[in-house]
This record gives C-alpha cells, structure tokens and sequence, in this order.
C-alpha cells in the first residue's frame, strides 16, 4: 500500500509519546481497518487483587486504532482530532493476555471520519469492548 504504512507509523509511535509508554504495537491492516497490540504489563493494572488490566490502557489503544483506520481508508496521514468516543465494555480483560484493538473506518466526509471497533484478548468473538466514535478533521499547518 503506497501513502500511508500504519506498520511504520506504528514502529515510531511505540517509541515515543503516549503509545511509547504503553507499549502499542502493530497488527495487521487492511484497506480500511487496522489492528494494534497492547501486551499485558504490571503498570497497566487498575485492580492489583485481580491484574485486570485497567481501562485507560484500552481506550487509548482503540484511540490510536480507529485514528490509524482513517488514514488507511484516504491512503494518507491526516489531522484530526477524537470529537466523540462511546466505549462499551462487556467484560474485564483476562489478566496475563495481549489486549487486540481493532478499527474499521465506515464513511469519511469533508470533515468528519466515523469509526467502529472491538477490543478482544485472544478470541474477536469473545470482546472486551466494542467502540463508535468520530473523528474531526484538522486544519493542517504544514
């Protein structure tokens, strides 16, 4: 795929800032979706008597992969900025297993980019999470 490599972008953002310190890596994509990983850590646990992996963690993952799902729809980095994120969890993850965030991008308009997805931990059909949100597209200064 020419433009945008989420695969690359991902290898830089796992490095720095916010996905850096979570440890968010690269999946999979397709033509309009991508998958990344968030491997089990002590420091992502929100309730130490269970090891249930807290829920910050989560949605910034699915954050970053509804946000990547949109530049691989339009082929192409774009500003924009989460104008509305509903999650639905459905269950705890299972303490120990790599969280999957998945994010499909369904319609772009001249200034909106409308996104769904799931979080697992191992089984797609089992979620964690199911997750709608908007994106608003950014003036870009460069």
């Amino acid at each position: 795929m020419e433009g945008f490599d989420p695969e690359l972008f991902t290898s830089y953002a796992s490095q720095v800032g916010h996905g850096g310190a979570l440890g968010i890596s690269y999946v999979g994509h397709g033509e309009d979706w991508v998958e990344l990983g968030l491997d089990y850590q002590d420091k992502l646990i929100g309730v130490t008597r269970t090891g249930v992996i807290a829920s910050g963690p989560i949605i910034s993952l699915m954050d970053m992969a509804l946000s990547m799902a949109i530049w691989v729809k339009l082929n192409r980095f774009r500003h924009q900025a989460t104008l509305d994120m509903r999650v639905d969890y459905l269950r705890a993850a299972t303490p120990g297993r790599k969280i999957v965030g998945r994010g499909e991008c369904y319609a772009v308009t001249k200034s909106v980019g409308f996104v769904r997805g799931h979080a697992h931990d191992g089984d797609p059909a089992d979620p964690v999470a199911h997750v709608a949100a908007t994106f608003m597209f950014t003036k870009s200064w460069g």
